[in-house]
């Protein structure tokens, strides 16, 4: 595959739980999601399906998308989907906030949408991070005295 990241022993074991399409269609997702955004942190767990999220903080409320392996396929999920420019309505879902797209086969993974909607999940993420980071931060900047003086009365 050439990524970057292989996956772990423990992210393989479960992973064999699926069919061996559903988990190459997923490693496949986690490669082009690794591709786009490979400092994020990814984490893994176990529901009612396989989850592994990415995030550029670490935190699950800041993952920005997810790849969600279910029996009969995987669902590349965007956590805050709904806030993401969709003029040809290719993201599934109706919920307040999250929308994802459907791989079900090897050749919806040519989908050019699921770049181009990594792309702007990992942006949109980027920008919240940082108007967060700046909320409630004092911004210092010097002025020199000859300023100081000529404003003043």
């Amino acid at each position: 595959m050439g990524e970057s990241r292989p996956p772990d022993e423990e992210l393989i074991r479960m992973l064999s739980r699926y069919e061996v399409q559903v988990g190459e269609l997923a490693l496949k997702l986690r490669a082009m999601v690794l591709k786009e955004a490979p400092a994020a942190v990814e984490r893994a767990f176990q529901v009612y399906a396989l989850v592994f999220w990415y995030s550029l903080t670490g935190k699950m409320s800041d993952a920005f998308c997810q790849v969600v392996i279910y029996e009969k396929g995987v669902n590349l999920m965007f956590n805050r989907g709904a806030e993401l420019d969709d003029p040809d309505a290719v993201l599934v879902g109706e919920g307040k906030i999250i929308r994802h797209i459907k791989v079900r086969r090897p050749e919806d993974l040519k989908n050019p949408y699921l770049k181009k909607f990594i792309r702007a999940a990992l942006k949109h993420a980027k920008a919240i991070t940082k108007e967060r980071e700046a909320a409630g931060r004092t911004i210092k900047r010097s002025v020199k005295a000859s300023r100081l003086k000529r404003g003043s009365t």
